[in-house]
């Protein structure tokens, strides 16, 4: 009998991986699932996880891997509020309210799942998928880079052949890689850029070429994306590397080892036309933007905190319960108006305080921070016993998870299993 239920158990368990794994695999080819595949399906495929995601929630609740916490239960009472509002004093849309709530539903509680069922080894299997993925994944933008967006490989959501890419400089265009817009090829290479890093750091079992190679794919995808979010946000995850040595100090030199490294890279990529264009074009795209938005500070501090700050201070311009859970989103307002368009707000914050209310949105921002402070300070202390994955992983997660556009599917998908993954690294001190 206990043999049969210890069976039971492994294979409850087993089958919950195999579910998140191919969550994982969708979340990174979904795009070109709708672009390339079965374009004719776009529409339906934009919530191809969704089914994945009950069906992993329902199996850990029956097999006791899913566990009530106090940041759940308070997240999604205040979303079966906030439905009910929507439906009654708000858009009064049945399906934008549904399609809105489903996000805390269904995908946000998978961060624990994740937490739960994840082993080291289930760990460090993702970590190396990310780092393998990112080798084919920049060759692929470097061809979207170079084609005309009438070219098969630039095709956009549905196979429109007006492409996928966004302007970006010197008549080139943002490759969205696999990802069904740009944003989701950001995020990806945000996330890649630390787990290369701390595989030069600590090897990861892949053969030591490949992780070099991978590294320098990470930072060849910034100036062939046009990003400069990615950017910003590789910059931060050396910082974040830096800030290591006070509670790690054994690796100031791979940290020194990544730097000179870096500067190698661009410094070798100068004497290849192919790759110096990129670095031209990226040049040019980061020149023209800081003028027109006022130099490093409005990029900086508008993009990543203005518009959270404005959201926060024109709260009291906003009806107490909001206009209704899932209007913000691109979907909610295709369904409402037939277009897409940002109804409430581009930023993420403004978006939940305008769908929400301010008093409802407000404590969803809050429990967003204080879950990704947690994050950064258990990270953090893991440091002083040579643990790096988690904090290194947290350069990205913490933002991503505090402002994450959560409307958009590919981002909410990122926020959660990364959260997860990093939470799961934290537990069993991954090194």
């Amino acid at each position: 009998m206990i043999q049969s239920s210890y069976h039971n158990f492994n294979n409850a368990k087993k089958v919950i991986r195999i579910g998140l794994s191919i969550y994982f695999f969708l979340l990174i080819f979904e795009g070109a699932l709708r672009k390339w595949v079965l374009p004719e399906l776009s529409t339906p495929l934009l919530l191809v996880r969704d089914p994945i995601a009950f069906f992993i929630l329902f199996t850990a609740w029956h097999n006791g891997f899913f566990f009530w916490n106090n940041y759940l239960f308070i997240i999604i009472l205040l979303c079966i509020i906030s439905f009910f509002s929507a439906i009654l004093l708000g858009h009064g849309n049945l399906l934008v309210a549904l399609y809105g709530i489903r996000i805390y539903l269904l995908h946000l509680p998978l961060i624990f799942v994740i937490e739960n069922i994840f082993d080291r080894d289930q760990v460090m299997r993702f970590v190396k998928w990310m780092i393998v993925l990112s080798i084919p994944m920049l060759f692929l933008i470097v061809w979207q880079f170079y084609s005309p967006q009438s070219a098969w490989v630039n095709r956009g959501v549905g196979g429109d052949e007006a492409g996928a890419g966004f302007s970006g400089a010197l008549g080139y265009y943002r490759p969205p890689g696999t990802f069904s817009f740009t944003n989701g090829l950001t995020i990806f290479f945000a996330l890649a850029t630390p787990l290369s890093l701390f595989a030069l750091i600590k090897p990861t079992g892949l053969k030591r070429w490949l992780e070099f190679l991978a590294f320098a794919c990470v930072m060849l995808s910034i100036p062939f994306s046009i990003s400069r979010s990615l950017f910003f946000q590789s910059i931060i995850t050396f910082v974040f590397l830096m800030l290591a040595t006070f509670k790690y100090t054994k690796i100031f030199l791979y940290q020194l080892f990544a730097i000179i490294l870096t500067i190698s890279i661009y410094l070798l990529s100068n004497f290849n036309s192919d790759l110096s264009t990129g670095i031209t074009v990226f040049k040019t795209r980061f020149e023209i933007a800081n003028e027109s938005e006022g130099g490093v500070k409005g990029v900086l501090l508008d993009r990543f905190v203005g518009g959270s700050i404005d959201a926060l201070t024109s709260s009291d311009q906003i009806s107490f319960f909001g206009a209704g859970v899932g209007l913000g989103t691109n979907a909610g307002s295709q369904l409402l108006i037939g277009r897409r368009k940002f109804m409430i707000s581009e930023g993420e914050w403004g978006r939940l305080i305008g769908e929400m209310g301010p008093l409802i949105g407000i404590i969803l921002i809050g429990l967003r921070v204080f879950l990704s402070f947690k994050l950064l300070s258990s990270s953090y202390r893991q440091l002083s016993s040579g643990i790096l994955l988690p904090w290194l992983l947290s350069s990205s997660v913490v933002l991503l998870f505090a402002q994450g556009q959560w409307g958009q599917p590919t981002v909410i998908g990122f926020s959660v299993f990364f959260t997860g993954l990093t939470l799961a690294a934290i537990k069993e001190a991954c090194l």
